[in-house]
C-alpha cells in the first residue's frame, strides 16, 4: 500500500472501533461508571495498571479494586486510614498483589493531597512531541513515599527502555477527546498530538505486517519508530490509530 492508501484504510478501521461499542468489552468501561474527574482518573490509572493478560479477568479484578472502595475511588483515596487497607487482603491480578495495591491507594493519596490532580504531574513535565519524560518523571513522584522495592515494576520507565504500554494507554483514555464516547478527554493541558501509541504484542504485529514497524522487540525504540510513522499520517491524533492496530489485531487477528 502507499501511504495514501494505508491512511485511508487505518483511518476506516479506527472508524469501525473507535465507538461505543468498544467499550463494552475493553478495560475502559471501568472508569465510564464514573462522572467525577478524579473518579474517573484513579479508576482509569489503577486499571491500566493492571491490564495485562485476559482482558476479562482485567475486567473482573479491576471491577473487584473498584468494589473494595466503595466505588467511591477519589472519597477512598483521600479519607482511608491505614485499617482501611485491609480489605485488600488476599488481592492478586497475576504479580499485582494486595502490597502493590495498598501502596498504590497510599500513595495516590499523597499525590492528590499535594497537587490539584494528575493531570497537573503529567502536564508539568509533558513535552511537546513526547510524554515519555514526563512518564519517566511521574514514576518519580509516584514512589516518593517509603515503599516495597517490589512495586517499583508495576509502573514502567521509558528512559530505561521501556515501551510503557499500560501508561500510554492511561494517558490515551485521559487526553483524547474522540467526539465518540470512548476515550475522555478530561484532560484540557496536554494535546493528543504528544501522546504515544500502546505498543503491545497485538499492536506490534500489526504494525509490523503494516511496515509502520520494522524493529521486533516492542520497547522504547519500537515507540519512537511507530510513533514517528503514525504522526506522518495524522499529526494532530497519531494515537487514534491505536483503536485500528488493536481492532485489527483482536478482533480479526490480522
Amino acid at each position: 500500500m502507499t501511504q495514501s492508501e494505508l491512511k485511508e484504510f487505518l483511518d476506516a478501521k479506527v472508524i469501525q472501533y473507535n465507538n461505543p461499542k468498544f467499550i463494552e468489552s475493553d478495560p475502559i468501561q471501568i472508569p465510564h461508571q464514573f462522572t467525577l474527574k478524579q473518579d474517573i482518573e484513579i479508576s482509569a490509572f489503577l486499571t491500566a495498571t493492571i491490564a495485562w493478560g485476559n482482558r476479562k479477568m482485567i475486567i473482573k479484578n479491576a471491577q473487584r479494586i473498584m468494589d473494595l472502595v466503595g466505588n467511591s475511588p477519589y472519597d477512598f483515596v483521600i479519607n482511608h486510614k491505614e485499617e482501611h487497607l485491609d480489605r485488600f487482603g488476599g488481592f492478586v491480578h497475576r504479580t499485582f498483589n494486595e502490597i502493590d495495591i495498598k501502596f498504590f491507594i497510599q500513595s495516590l493519596k499523597y499525590i492528590y493531597l499535594n497537587n490539584s490532580d494528575l493531570e497537573a504531574i503529567f502536564y508539568q513535565f509533558a513535552q511537546t512531541d513526547s510524554m515519555q519524560y514526563s512518564i519517566h518523571q511521574f514514576k518519580s513522584v509516584f514512589f516518593q513515599l517509603e515503599h516495597p522495592k517490589r512495586v517499583e515494576k508495576h509502573i514502567s520507565d521509558p528512559l530505561k527502555g521501556s515501551a510503557s504500554k499500560r501508561i500510554n494507554m492511561f494517558l490515551r483514555w485521559m487526553v483524547r477527546n474522540d467526539n465518540a464516547g470512548v476515550d475522555f478527554g478530561i484532560w484540557k493541558t496536554i494535546s493528543s498530538s504528544q501522546l504515544s501509541c500502546p505498543l503491545d504484542v497485538h499492536s506490534g504485529k500489526v504494525a509490523r505486517k503494516l511496515g509502520l514497524l520494522n524493529r521486533t522487540q516492542n520497547d522504547a525504540k519500537a515507540l519512537l519508530e511507530l510513533d514517528t510513522n503514525l504522526r506522518k499520517l495524522d499529526a494532530t491524533d497519531p494515537v487514534k490509530y491505536d483503536f485500528a492496530l488493536f481492532g485489527l489485531g483482536i478482533f480479526e487477528k490480522f
